[in-house]
């Protein structure tokens, strides 16, 4: 039997499907995405402190300095990713594991990189618990996982100083890197392809703020 932290209501399910009207009127179109955000129980990833606005669309905190992104931003990630089912998806900064969750519902082989050792634990404490497949690793997230290398699409979930190289280099050809790039104050979100000749072609989105990158190959 689940404990009362893992007990999905019919009042958490219609707050979600409120929280999906939001996101659509905010301009998410990717039917798919808002179908995972309409499947994956986010107050399942925040403090019982916390429980009463999990479906609220606003970050939280979730612990060692981190937190859980708003659904938007998940939202708006994961479209720009544009999951293809069994998709190979590196994330940096498993954070709560719930963006983790949405790419998982959404087809995508995931692994994932943390460098908060206490988080890491709890983080993947939980998604065992879920019977969650994603692959939790704990370590520098800059320098990606290049023992599971090559991915078709990579996301990073908090603001770098420049795009790492080491990311870069993990990405197959005609793959996806979805990062926020900028300084420590607001980043732009970037979507990065790599072309069948290793070269990158870049386009730009809107302003966020995530927490910083931290790392060898970022703050």
């Amino acid at each position: 039997m689940l404990s009362s932290a893992f007990q999905d209501s019919f009042r958490h399910k219609g707050l979600r499907k409120k929280l999906v009207d939001d996101l659509r009127g905010k301009g998410i179109t990717d039917e798919a995405v808002l179908q995972a955000i309409n499947a994956v129980p986010r107050h399942f990833f925040l403090d019982l402190a916390f429980l009463e606005l999990a479906y609220d669309d606003r970050a939280m905190p979730i612990g060692e300095g981190q937190t859980i992104s708003q659904p938007f931003t998940v939202a708006f990630q994961s479209q720009l990713l544009e999951i293809k089912k069994r998709d190979k998806v590196l994330e940096i900064g498993t954070g709560s594991g719930y963006q983790a969750s949405v790419l998982e519902k959404l087809g995508a082989k995931v692994y994932s990189i943390e460098r908060q050792r206490k988080l890491y634990e709890k983080t993947r404490q939980l998604l065992q618990n879920m019977n969650s497949k994603v692959s939790t690793h704990f370590g520098d997230g800059t320098l990606g996982l290049p023992a599971f290398a090559p991915f078709d699409k990579i996301i990073v979930t908090a603001g770098a100083p420049v795009v790492p190289q080491s990311l870069c280099e993990q990405l197959k050809p005609g793959g996806f890197l979805v990062i926020p790039v900028g300084d420590e104050a607001n980043q732009r979100m970037l979507r990065i392809r790599k072309q069948a000749d290793g070269s990158l072609e870049t386009e730009t989105f809107d302003n966020f703020k995530f927490v910083p990158l931290v790392g060898k190959e970022g703050w």
